[in-house]
């Protein structure tokens, strides 16, 4: 479930404790569930990196990005159910990598845990990392103007929500945000992007900018299930405001009129109100 909130979160929470700090070891960790994909293979990944050091950590859209002293960086998609912890992991079942630490610092292990196995663990080169973003990402979500969306939406007549999920867009939106995101603009899912006012796009802009913001202010969200954490293992908040994701057949908080109905879009379930989502 991590989106860009999430991993927003994630990095924020490694930073000032791995940032500068050596790593001793890599270990891969006994797990008899599906594998991560992990590249290159565990011997020459351990082995790059042991001895080097963190120098940042930072969120390309929904990864996490753990630049070492070679100029290496470790690029991390948490995908459904992947975490990045430095305390407490969820369960030591699914413990997927373990750095060891050297230096003074509170916390002496960084941890990739992943119940279902869908992450992904890549060591990438500088130009490697430069590809991936120039070849397969948009514009960061958090940066789109609304000028940058109306060209979006002039260009495809596919439904909005469609288009907020399309990374080469917009990089950082997931599923449950954009739900919430055209809630707040007051715009229907099912509408084509190339069909949007102009202000409708602006005040789109806007929703994606307050709900991102406001998500990461919150630490994230923690749905039913737990899954997600923060790195030091305690749950986000702002699934408290949540007003359509998963809440079917409740009532409307914004317009108090109609009940939240789900349909599915793109093989993703979409939350809205059909009263004052027209």
């Amino acid at each position: 479930m991590p989106e860009l909130p999430e991993v927003e979160t994630m990095v924020r929470g490694v930073h000032p404790h791995i940032v500068g700090r050596k790593i001793r070891r890599v270990v891969q960790c006994p797990c008899e569930c599906r594998p991560i994909t992990l590249s290159p293979g565990f011997d020459e990944f351990a082995k790059r990196m042991r001895g080097t050091h963190f120098t940042a950590a930072r969120r390309l859209a929904k990864r996490a990005v753990l630049d070492l002293s070679t100029g290496d960086s470790i690029v991390i998609e948490p995908r459904m159910t992947g975490l990045l912890l430095l305390a407490d992991p969820p369960d030591p079942g699914h413990l997927r990598l373990e750095w060891q630490l050297e230096g003074s610092g509170e916390y002496s292990k960084l941890w990739f845990w992943d119940r279902r196995g869908l992450g992904t663990v890549r060591l990438l080169r500088s130009d490697e990392l430069a590809e991936l973003g120039a070849t397969k990402l948009g514009p960061d979500a958090l940066a789109m103007t609304a000028e940058a969306w109306q060209a979006a939406c002039r260009a495809t007549p596919r439904a909005i929500k469609v288009l907020l999920l399309d990374q080469r867009v917009a990089a950082g939106i997931g599923n449950l945000y954009a739900s919430e995101i055209l809630h707040r603009s007051g715009i229907s899912p099912l509408q084509p992007a190339n069909k949007l006012t102009r202000p409708r796009i602006a005040r789109m802009q806007a929703a994606v900018i307050e709900v991102l913001e406001e998500a990461i202010a919150c630490e994230g969200s923690t749905l039913g299930d737990a899954t997600y954490r923060t790195a030091l293992s305690i749950n986000g908040t702002y699934q408290n405001r949540h007003r359509v994701y998963k809440k079917t057949d409740e009532q409307c908080p914004t317009c108090g009129k109609g009940a939240i109905v789900r349909i599915v879009q793109a093989q993703r379930s979409t939350f809205y109100c059909p009263k004052c989502q027209k």
